[in-house]
């Protein structure tokens, strides 16, 4: 960063079809601390990954319009369905960096593999539109990928089950993975932001020689570092805010976002309605 005159004190929005964008949430936080964030949840309508493709980008563009009344200076797709169908459009409908939760991930996958073989699992529709086996081969056409789809993690996450001793979590699990597993895989990329918060669930089926690629995570890292090549952060000492929009219930969402921050959103969480955006 050069000066203070280039930083920019304006908000960066993160939407998501519920909970899950809230782990990019947290470590953009952690590594952005004085830059204000906008959270969107759509909650009325999560999970987007049973979707068609029409559908997701029709709600995507209601996402992104929401966001875009708040000036905000960047946005991300914190939504694997989202950036699958709907990256390319909101990409050429904004003039600000727009980032999606595909590309970080999968070359962290391509860096961290030792034997090749790497697995990717996230919604039907993200596995569906092969975005992660894409991005991998882009980086290394040598390496071995195979995807599963997990349709009912999304709504584990959503309703608390995410515990390593939740034995449904756990059933689910292992009838996902079992072939995962057996595929000798050395990586697995958390292809859907929520899924982090079942990565102990994850961790206990695959075993401990796996390793965790955390698609929010590593995008949050790609954000903070492009962001300050561009002289695009918040001055030091700002001291950064995160407020919350939901369009489902407020209360709901305030109780499991505080368990997953590991901070108290209670009072910061307000239900709107996407209906009135123009598509």
């Amino acid at each position: 960063m050069s000066d203070l005159i280039n930083m920019d004190t304006r908000p960066i929005g993160v939407f998501d079809s519920g909970l899950g964008g809230l782990t990019t949430v947290k470590k953009l936080a952690e590594l952005l601390p004085d830059d204000d964030i906008i959270y969107l949840g759509d909650t009325g309508r999560v999970p987007y990954g049973s979707r068609s493709r029409e559908t997701i980008i029709r709600y995507s563009r209601q996402d992104a319009e929401f966001l875009a009344q708040f000036d905000i200076k960047a946005m991300v797709i914190a939504c694997n369905t989202a950036c699958s169908s709907a990256y390319d459009v909101l990409d050429n409908s904004y003039d600000m960096p727009v980032y999606e939760v595909v590309t970080a991930p999968a070359k962290a996958a391509a860096k961290l593999t030792k034997n090749g073989r790497i697995g990717v699992i996230g919604t039907a529709a993200t596995i569906r539109s092969d975005a992660y086996e894409s991005a991998i081969k882009r980086f290394d056409p040598r390496l071995q990928v195979l995807s599963v789809p997990c349709p009912l993690f999304v709504p584990l996450v959503e309703n608390g089950r995410h515990s390593p001793e939740d034995i449904a979590a756990l059933t689910i699990a292992e009838d996902y993975l079992s072939d995962v597993r057996a595929s000798g895989i050395d990586t697995l990329i958390l292809g859907c932001t929520h899924y982090p918060l079942l990565s102990g669930v994850i961790s206990k089926v695959m075993g401990s020689d796996v390793l965790l690629v955390d698609s929010g995570a590593e995008t949050a890292r790609l954000v903070a570092d492009d962001l300050a090549a561009k002289d695009m952060l918040a001055p030091p000492g700002s001291g950064g805010s995160v407020k919350y929009f939901v369009t489902d219930c407020a209360d709901g969402f305030a109780a499991l976002a505080s368990l997953f921050l590991e901070s108290d959103v209670c009072g910061s969480v307000k239900q709107i309605t996407l209906d009135t955006v123009d598509n």
